[in-house]
């Protein structure tokens, strides 16, 4: 126990885990999972009038620290660590009527996140369909013969929020001409030509796209025809 003189934690009530079995130098009670040194010699919690706290295992630093500020007593409970030659906090021991306050207040702040959390879903929400459909129209403007569905849907797909996709590219997000086109030409590809069956039987990705060049222009072609819609 002479370690204990090294150990970080003297602020305030300081319990500890024995690593050998220990008894209480002043009932005899023991062996006991958590003491005291006091004068010298181990103590019990109950010999020290800690025996109606509970203990609270460390991880949740937001309850530990309500339980401790809602406790009128509470203890840092540590145990050493042999292989690192140190004691290491495992907890803390609080009055049971302050674990619950901790606990509902956590709770409430919780209730809070989640609600802030379903507001801020629900504008980003707002946000990314404005952006759809500010993304939509452009391509209609530069694709005036492009389905009015179809653009929804290369819109739809190339802005989607974290994605990586040109949609939220910096150009993307300004609705850049070359974005807007590119978002375009990526959706012709996958859709309208056997690009994909390509890459599956094997065919390098460059070459797959060099067979498929024409078909893409002719798409686009139509595309930018003013007044035609090409189904």
């Amino acid at each position: 126990m002479a370690r204990l003189a090294t150990t970080p934690f003297q602020n305030g009530h300081l319990v500890i885990q024995p690593v050998r079995r220990r008894h209480c130098a002043e009932c005899r009670g023991g062996p006991l999972s958590m003491i005291v040194v006091e004068d010298g010699g181990p103590r019990c919690l109950d010999c020290v009038d800690l025996g109606h706290l509970v203990f609270l295992p460390r991880g949740d630093t937001a309850l530990t620290r309500r339980s401790r500020e809602e406790s009128a007593l509470s203890a840092v409970v540590v145990r050493f660590n042999r292989r690192k030659g140190r004691y290491e906090r495992q907890g803390v021991l609080v009055e049971e009527a302050g674990l619950a306050r901790a606990e509902a207040r956590c709770l409430a702040d919780a209730e809070a996140r989640r609600r802030r959390r379903v507001r801020d879903a629900a504008r980003r929400a707002a946000e990314d369909l404005r952006f759809t459909d500010a993304f939509a129209a452009e391509i209609r403007r530069l694709f005036p013969g492009c389905p009015e569905a179809r653009a929804r849907d290369i819109a739809a797909h190339a802005s989607v929020r974290s994605s990586g996709r040109v949609g939220r590219s910096a150009a993307g997000r300004a609705l850049s001409e070359g974005a807007v086109t590119s978002a375009v030409v990526a959706s012709v590809r996958h859709v309208d030509t056997p690009y994909d069956q390509l890459l599956m039987s094997g065919v390098a990705r460059q070459e797959a796209r060099r067979r498929i060049a024409e078909a893409v222009g002719t798409v686009l072609r139509g595309w930018r025809e003013e007044g035609v819609e090409v189904e």
